[in-house]
């Protein structure tokens, strides 16, 4: 049978690698894929990134399930698209992506339905949003409402930083005309993801991504340097509440507003030092890099997994999603991104990349901003490769993948040291 990947990050070369490992899988076609996605025996890149011409393709060669990877194509509606055909196809449409899409509809969202999260405004002006500001406390959260790559939030410790940011996403900058303003949320980050399908939901190994450019978290926010799975912080009390309060009421409002949701839904959660969580952001597909770490865990057959959470969307039924037990490697899975020069500004491209290890069973170097040049592998991105690696414990995931990374070679080459800390001093 043959599969469709919509996209070209770390995280579609991740989906591709484990959804080619199914018995079942004859072909997965990624589009428009990167230089790590067409090197598999069984995978490889077709340059189609118009989402008719997509669909077109899918019908051609009798695709019978898509992926979509990046949350532009689901705003875009690549959903919508492939359903209109009679295409089987994983993800949200593009009406209920909103919930990652805007900002500002997913904290409203959230306020209708009682969802734990932090205080917040949304603003369109930008004099407005300087005397909410002047006349509430610092540290705040300033976020462009639309996508923005996971770059567009700035964590303002004081209120000439915060000043300073809504200028410059008001000013014709990432938010699009429109910005929230939200409560500084104290605690320990993680990142929970479910397969939902049927108003049911099936969570995936929970994972803890790294945002920040430096180590120790410093610098600015990036689209993230790296992720470990599991996440320590979330505990089984922690891990029941996101279900309880969370996940299930999400699925339950976003179905009463005629908004039925079907696909990956990523939950970035803040847990304070009493356990309860709140939510960060929704995302709407799987993050990246926490994608690689969680699918390097998982021992079962992604593809048998979402064609039966997609059988649901597919005949309007009910779901039983939620009674299949994946079955997980024990071992801790650790991804170190590795990062153009200049990232997360504009970063530069086409430096030469060597030192490439080969796959084995505990690493695998999945690429993101690559190309092919001639018979060598280059740099097209901001984020260039995650390196993921499988150890009994996150110290040894991290001297393997860290052994890895310290053998790659590219100019101005970026990573942080110190990916997997949080899990080791939990």
């Amino acid at each position: 049978m043959k599969v469709l990947v919509i996209g070209s990050g770390g995280r579609e070369h991740a989906l591709a690698w484990k959804l080619a490992q199914s018995p079942k899988v004859g072909s997965v076609y990624v589009a428009p894929g990167n230089a790590g996605t067409d090197a598999g025996p069984r995978v490889r890149n077709i340059a189609i990134t118009d989402l008719d011409a997509l669909a077109e393709f899918a019908v051609a060669e009798e695709v019978v399930l898509t992926v979509v990877g990046p949350e532009a194509a689901l705003a875009a509606g690549a959903v919508d698209t492939f359903r209109a055909r009679g295409l089987r196809v994983f993800g949200p449409t593009r009406a209920a992506a909103r919930l990652e899409s805007s900002k500002a509809f997913a904290k409203a969202f959230m306020q209708r339905h009682g969802i734990p999260t932090a205080d917040w405004a949304a603003f369109d002006d930008a004099a407005a949003a300087h005397a909410h500001i002047d006349a509430g406390a610092v540290p705040v959260v300033v976020k462009a409402d639309g996508l923005a790559a996971g770059k567009g939030v700035i964590v303002a410790t004081t209120r000439d930083e915060a000043h300073g940011a809504v200028d410059a996403m008001l000013g014709g900058g990432q938010a699009g005309g429109r910005i929230v303003v939200e409560a500084f949320l104290a605690g320990e980050e993680a990142s929970f993801i479910v397969v939902a399908a049927g108003g049911r939901a099936l969570p995936l190994a929970t994972s803890q991504d790294h945002k920040r450019i430096g180590d120790g978290d410093t610098g600015p926010n990036t689209g993230g340097m790296g992720a470990c799975s599991p996440a320590p912080i979330v505990t089984p009390q922690v891990h029941a509440r996101v279900m309880r309060e969370i996940v299930a009421p999400t699925l339950a409002g976003l179905e009463s507003e005629g908004l039925p949701y079907g696909g990956f839904l990523y939950v970035g959660l803040m847990i304070d030092g009493h356990g309860a969580p709140k939510v960060v952001e929704f995302n709407c597909r799987l993050g990246d890099p926490e994608t690689q770490p969680i699918l390097m865990r998982l021992k079962g057959d992604l593809f048998d997994l979402l064609m039966q959470a997609s059988a649901a969307e597919a005949t309007d039924t009910t779901s039983s999603i939620d009674s299949i037990e994946p079955d997980w490697d024990h071992r801790v899975a650790l991804g170190v991104v590795m990062a153009a020069a200049n990232y997360p500004g504009e970063p530069r491209r086409g430096d030469a990349i060597g030192g490439l290890p080969a796959e084995a069973d505990d690493l695998m170097v999945f690429h993101a901003g690559t190309a092919r040049r001639g018979d060598g592998i280059v740099t097209a991105g901001g984020r260039v490769l995650c390196v993921t690696a499988l150890g009994d414990s996150t110290g040894a995931a991290q001297q393997r993948a860290y052994g890895a990374v310290d053998a790659i070679r590219f100019d101005g080459a970026q990573f942080r040291r110190d990916i997997g800390s949080r899990a080791i001093g939990s």
